[in-house]
């Protein structure tokens, strides 16, 4: 049933990408009318989910940890818990390993790390690590102590965190650290080159920069959801796309609306104050209490009139600097005969002395339908493997996507996922029936990324990521581009944020009361 868009609401929401999907379900568990309008066919932004000939492949995101229990500090579990929302998960904690060093596997939790490390690096590298851990201990707790649910940006948020208040005190000292970079810490207290070099890594899957540019906020939170006992990474059933169709079924339940095929042309401003939006077809929605746009911030500015916001805004967010973008390599394959011992996940280094950033040097793999096999045909496959924000958009700009060049430079960029792909499974050309590579036009086109961009770029200690709010009255923003870090835990704080800051004092301490508690991960 195709959804008629009405011609007004009390807010709008731009993009239904994770940013823009939380938001509005919890503006809508809040009692809002809510309608989101979506550019394409399909819900999800980066994180959307698509099917060609019988396998389901995720288009972004496939790594997802503190989703499988209740409370959480995963910004994402607690919205889910919010809008009364369910997402069955498979569970699993190991994946696999193709580094200079060889190939090898390992896993979250305690300990399992350490042994790795005594068999690479020896027992100097172990009691480092283990120090670290010490270490990250009460930065973990100041990172985990404010719920994401309970943050706002005005000044209720003196009440909605005041009972989280004696947590973060508590670690009051290590949370001013964490507004800085991790590189602080780790420059302090790693010399090991090898562990160095896993913790720039790991940095960079988190924020798309290396150490010294990641805030160790974004750290910490990791290693108290990975590096702790018992831990365990998630797959949610059915892939990203049930995480996405879990966030709209909420949207919905609570009288929210999702309009797709809808692309926001401009936001509407009258009074000095953003009114509504106008659609590509010429349709008119008109909002009576906001707008909030899950655009990048580049993207949102494009939307807005030239005078309605001051010079001085424009030109500061234009210039925020932007992290590269991506290569895809979707694959169906023949799993018949393939190692039994394969991994979900996998991540390839080609060079560390070239950087974690560096293009073609960091890819990584998925292979889903080993934890779901309803993801593939019987016998069969799914795999996406990805360069994570390091492809540069200058290589592609000038080129016409129908082009042969296109085609052939396509093929030679996406030799470096086929080659890590070989490390994995040596006769994995021969075995794909389905080949897709998205490149960043790619992004560009279908996700309305900013020159295909994987998001803001800012580094720790050389700026503040805005938050939900803008100089222009009833305009408000989330996604990426308001919050630091890039994951889905990132874009799901953001839009739990905006929309906590749009709602009344007194439904967001009543949400508090109903749904928030200290986080403890099972045991």
């Amino acid at each position: 049933m195709v959804a008629i868009a009405p011609t007004d609401t009390e807010i709008i929401v731009i993009g239904s990408g994770i940013g823009g999907l939380t938001c509005a379900a919890m503006l809508a568990r809040y009692g809002f009318e809510v309608v989101v309008c979506e550019s394409h066919s399909i819900a999800g932004g980066a994180a959307h989910g698509f099917e060609r000939d019988g396998f389901s492949f995720d288009s972004g995101p496939s790594l997802y940890s503190g989703l499988s229990y209740s409370p959480s500090a995963n910004p994402l579990r607690q919205v889910l818990d919010a809008i009364g929302e369910k997402l069955p998960c498979i569970t699993y904690d190991t994946w696999g390993c193709c580094l200079p060093e060889g190939d090898f596997d390992t896993s979250v939790g305690a300990s399992q790390f350490g042994e790795v490390l005594a068999q690479l690096r020896g027992a100097e590298a172990v009691a480092e690590w283990r120090q670290l851990q010490r270490i990250m201990e009460p930065y973990a707790k100041a990172a985990t102590a404010l719920p994401s649910l309970a943050l706002r940006f005005d000044l209720g948020a003196v009440f909605t965190l005041g009972q989280f208040a004696p947590a973060f005190l508590q670690s009051a000292g290590e949370a001013i650290a964490l507004a800085g970079p991790f590189s602080k810490i780790m420059d302090k207290n790693v010399k090991d080159p090898f562990v160095r070099n896993w913790l720039n890594l790991l940095c960079f899957l988190l924020s798309g920069l290396p150490a010294d540019g990641t805030i160790a906020a974004e750290v910490a939170f990791m290693f108290s959801d990975w590096y702790r006992p018992n831990a365990v990474l998630d797959y949610p059933i059915g892939g990203s796309a049930a995480l996405v169709n879990a966030l709209v079924r909420g949207l919905e339940r609570h009288g929210g609306q999702l309009l797709l095929n809808s692309h926001v042309a401009e936001v509407l401003v009258e009074n000095n104050r953003a009114a509504g939006v106008r659609l590509r077809s010429g349709k008119i929605i008109r909002s009576h209490k906001a707008v909030v746009s899950n655009a990048s911030v580049w993207d949102t500015l494009k939307l807005l009139p030239e005078t309605s916001v001051p010079q001085r805004f424009r030109q500061q967010r234009q210039a925020t600097p932007e992290c590269d973008s991506f290569m895809h390599l979707h694959l169906g394959i023949d799993a018949a005969g393939v190692r039994s011992d394969l991994a979900c996940h996998y991540i390839f280094v080609k060079d560390w002395e070239m950087g974690v950033s560096a293009p073609q040097n960091v890819v990584l793999v998925s292979i889903p339908s080993l934890l779901d096999p309803d993801l593939a045909p019987p016998g069969k496959h799914v795999i996406h493997a990805y360069t994570p924000g390091n492809e540069p958009y200058d290589l592609w700009q000038k080129l016409d996507r129908t082009s042969e060049d296109y085609k052939l430079q396509k093929q030679a960029r996406a030799e470096v996922m086929w080659e890590a792909l070989e490390r994995i499974i040596p006769d994995i050309r021969s075995r794909a029936e389905v080949t897709l590579v998205g490149t960043p036009l790619t992004h560009e086109r279908f996700l309305r990324r900013h020159r295909g961009s994987y998001g803001p770029g800012i580094r720790a200690g050389s700026g503040l990521f805005p938050g939900p709010k803008t100089p222009l009255a009833g305009l408000f923003c989330c996604g990426d581009s308001t919050f630091p870090g890039i994951g889905l835990p990132a874009v799901a704080a953001s839009g739990a944020i905006a929309a906590n800051t749009i709602a009344p004092l007194y439904k967001h301490l009543q949400l508090i009361r109903e749904v928030i508690s200290i986080p403890v991960a099972p045991e």
